[in-house]
């Protein structure tokens, strides 16, 4: 059995903690056969192998009398990049103890548990779900909407550094003032109800204009600004940071992605570029 959950890019700008897509990035879960102790085969550096993985940990949170089996993780979803990592494991766990344990969670119930996990919903709730997802974890209930993206190319700049979130966190202010509050907010439904019409350059302005997270984590991404001109130069709808960062994430008609990718490889910048693709599925189970 093969379990397939996409990478995810997280808070589009002023979306904070509450906005996210999935994209074609993904980790794989092979589930092998039964063994006496977990133990999971994968090339990731600093991860472990057997049941202090966050996937076994999190598997076992859900139902902790599960019969150890050999797994094998594999990922393109690089690590600690703003592309959601940690969370697609999250909820790889959740679906390993919902298959192991036949515990027939639907996915407003696996979306419950992995926000539960993971403090905030906007990056394991398009792995549950796919597409684009609007969602919100207040008083411990999660309330989340699906739709479909706007139609455009996605190009992923991702550094060939990591960025932690408790770093990318500790740049924030702890509270805003009434004003910029209402602001930001402001901002923030003007991009949410654009993505969901489909105007996609309504809501690339909305995207840019973000009070909430980018204009103090932009610092920490040295990258940012220069492929942000490079987009501005070349028509983009919005460049933005993916999550926490440091991938930064360029919204641009799919004819233009090319030539937007060659100015920023002149650049020569120590990254790769991806373009990716909304995943419309989520995660997927394969016998």
């Amino acid at each position: 059995m093969r379990i397939t959950v996409p990478a995810t890019s997280a808070n589009i700008g002023p979306g904070f903690d509450s906005v996210g897509v999935a994209l074609s990035k993904y980790l794989y879960i092979d589930i092998l056969e039964p063994a006496d102790q977990w133990a999971i085969e994968h090339n990731l550096e600093y991860v472990p192998s057997d049941q202090n993985n966050l996937l076994i940990k999190t598997a076992l949170k859900v139902c902790k009398n599960l019969q150890p089996h050999r797994l094998k993780m594999t990922s393109d979803i690089p690590l600690a990049r703003g592309l959601g990592s940690s969370s697609s494991v999250i909820v790889a766990g959740i679906e390993l103890a919902n298959q192991l344990g036949n515990l027939q969670l639907t996915k407003e119930e696996k979306l419950t548990i992995a926000t539960e996990i993971e403090g905030h919903p906007d990056n394991v709730a398009p792995a549950i779900y796919g597409n684009l997802v609007i969602s919100s974890y207040v008083n411990k209930k999660v309330a989340a909407v699906v739709a479909d993206f706007p139609e455009t190319g996605f190009l992923a700049f991702i550094p060939n550094y990591p960025l932690r979130t408790s770093e990318s966190r500790g740049v924030l202010p702890s509270q805003l003032s009434a004003k910029k509050a209402v602001a930001a907010s402001s901002i923030a439904n003007v991009a949410v109800a654009a993505l969901l019409k489909g105007d996609i350059e309504t809501a690339g302005k909305a995207i840019e204009s973000d009070m909430f997270h980018e204009p103090f984590r932009q610092k920490l991404v040295q990258e940012f600004y220069p492929i942000k001109q490079i987009g501005h130069e070349e028509g983009a709808y919005a460049t933005y940071l993916s999550g926490a960062g440091p991938t930064v994430m360029v919204l641009a008609a799919k004819e233009k992605l090319e030539s937007i990718s060659e100015k920023i490889t002149a650049l020569q910048l120590d990254g790769s570029l991806h373009v990716l693709e909304v995943d419309q599925e989520g995660i997927q189970i394969q016998s």
